[in-house]
């Protein structure tokens, strides 16, 4: 399981040759969207900037996602969005979010067979807190169906530390 050992159908056990360092770094580069996926926190287009203010403080997140009437991701708001909106005496029961928010196609999106390294790559780049996984319909609109956050990158680094990464089986012919 350590990663020292490899195993072959009547052969039996060998070493891999691979050392302490090199094992946590492989399964990095293995590891999918779906393994370290959150649940996602929406709200819908036409509700209040101060309705998404409270669904932020409640969830604890810095990154909501917008859905319009059919459930389909139209926008992402971020803390920056939300704070902006707030300054000056702006009607905040009244405004709803689609004024405010970033809006499609200009959002990142990955999808749960992507690899996190890379998913990770484009927070960095984008500079962006999070961003939705998604599934494409056949209408081509994007279902939120999970987040991938700073947090979880965090929470990555953390495991591969501890090594309670998921094992992957290795198959060798």
């Amino acid at each position: 399981m350590v990663g020292f050992l490899g195993a072959r159908p009547r052969v039996g056990y060998y070493y891999t040759g691979k050392t302490g360092a090199e094992i946590p770094i492989e399964q990095l580069k293995t590891l999918k969207v779906k393994e370290y996926q959150s649940i996602p926190v929406v709200v819908n287009e036409s509700d209040s900037v101060y309705d998404a203010i409270s669904a932020m403080f409640l969830e604890d997140v810095g990154t909501l996602f917008v859905v319009n009437a059919d459930a389909k991701l139209a926008g992402v708001l971020s803390r920056k969005d939300l704070l902006r909106a707030s300054l000056g005496n702006q009607e905040l029961e009244s405004m709803p979010v689609s004024i405010i928010m970033t809006r499609m196609p200009n959002i990142t999106v990955c999808y749960k067979e992507d690899m996190l390294i890379e998913v990770c790559k484009r927070l960095i780049e984008k500079q962006i807190d999070a961003v939705p996984v998604v599934n494409q319909g056949p209408d081509g609109g994007y279902e939120v169906v999970g987040r991938i956050t700073k947090t979880t990158m965090t929470k990555l680094l953390v495991d591969v530390m501890n090594r309670d990464l998921p094992m992957k089986e290795e198959t060798h012919e």
